[in-house]
């Protein structure tokens, strides 16, 4: 009763601070969001606040900055932004020779997935036909990684998937994830994916999938390895990914979902950011009243953990970058906006 009490203030609070006026709540905080992150781009593009992972955490700021409506062809100090991470990532150095962006930086496969879906979001956003080729053939190379690396003979039940390097021979949800969003956005934007990938893929999360009929206090949901149980931050992964493939009525869809309805974001949660970026995108998808109350959930979390700076503050060690931090948080409040077509239902 009492967290509930707190909830409904909290959100009467936003409502009366609009009606008279005031500027949207989500509009100041994603405007701070971006403004923050804008900061923190250097004269190369990049945005980052150490060199560790620079190309995703670049990747990662741009898909976040565009997810508000900045494009790279607006004559915007925000658009002006995204072309700069484009140019960036654009650079030869970032992509090595057989189409990887996971090795210069470090971040190997989850910043390979990260770096591919801007790329695909982005395919003929610019108003340079050059730039334009140029993201196209990245993308394309980039993809073509990604599919050899799924097509590496894998252990039993990790066919399907990906891990860290693409020679791995195993598979888990989370990197799994960022590929299977990559090749849909490429797909949707034109270039050639085999339906069979992302059959496989959706074979492979499918296979994640973990429900305890016996005892209704366990996560109905996706685990990280086939072998592991649910946790929150997967379960809501593995929703977004499966309704992002077209499964929106999928037994498997329809559980996490209403799982994740009864159980919404706690900032005790561990990997809260990550978590309630893939929460907020795949209860939109999942519509209705799921939507709706997710919706609710993610301003009455987020919004109070936004710093002066425009940054979100630290609530656990395992995420201490200020930069994926914001960008994540700014994900999560993009539902408002639906303008990437990845997110869009």
């Amino acid at each position: 009763m009492k967290k509930t009490l707190l909830s409904t203030v909290f959100l009467m609070q936003i409502a009366s601070s609009w009606s008279i006026g005031a500027e949207n709540p989500t509009d100041a905080a994603t405007r701070g969001g971006v403004a923050f992150l804008r900061s923190k781009q250097d004269k190369r593009g990049a945005i980052r606040e150490t060199d560790a992972l620079e190309t995703a955490m670049t990747a990662l700021s741009g898909l976040a900055v565009a997810a508000m409506g900045n494009l790279p062809a607006d004559p915007t100090p925000e658009g002006e932004t995204v072309r700069k991470a484009l140019d960036f990532l654009l650079a030869p150095e970032r992509q090595d020779k057989e189409g990887y962006f996971g090795a210069r930086d470090g971040s190997r496969m989850y910043g390979h997935g990260i770096t591919t879906l801007f790329l695909a979001e982005m395919l003929g956003m610019s108003a340079e036909p050059a730039r334009d080729d140029a993201v196209r053939k990245a993308c394309q190379r980039a993809v073509d990684l990604i599919l050899r690396a799924q097509r590496v003979e894998k252990r039993s039940g990790n066919q399907g998937g990906w891990r860290y390097s693409p020679q791995a021979t195993d598979s888990d949800l989370s990197v799994t994830i960022w590929q299977l969003m990559a090749l849909r956005a490429a797909k949707n934007a034109g270039i050639q994916v085999p339906k069979a990938a992302i059959d496989a893929a959706v074979g492979y999360i499918k296979r994640s999938f973990k429900a305890d009929n016996r005892n209704s206090n366990k996560p109905v949901g996706f685990s990280y390895e086939v072998s592991q149980a649910p946790v929150w931050s997967t379960a809501a992964e593995g929703l977004l990914a499966l309704q992002v493939c077209g499964e929106y009525e999928a037994p498997e869809v329809t559980a996490t979902a209403d799982w994740l309805l009864r159980n919404p974001p706690k900032t005790s949660t561990n990997w809260f950011y990550y978590g309630t970026y893939y929460y907020a995108q795949s209860m939109y998808q999942r519509g209705g009243e799921h939507a709706e109350e997710s919706s609710k959930r993610v301003l009455e979390v987020l919004l109070p953990l936004q710093e002066a700076d425009g940054s979100w503050k630290s609530i656990s060690g395992n995420e201490s970058s200020r930069v994926y931090r914001t960008a994540m948080a700014l994900l999560s409040l993009s539902v408002k906006y639906h303008y990437l077509p990845i997110y869009q239902r």
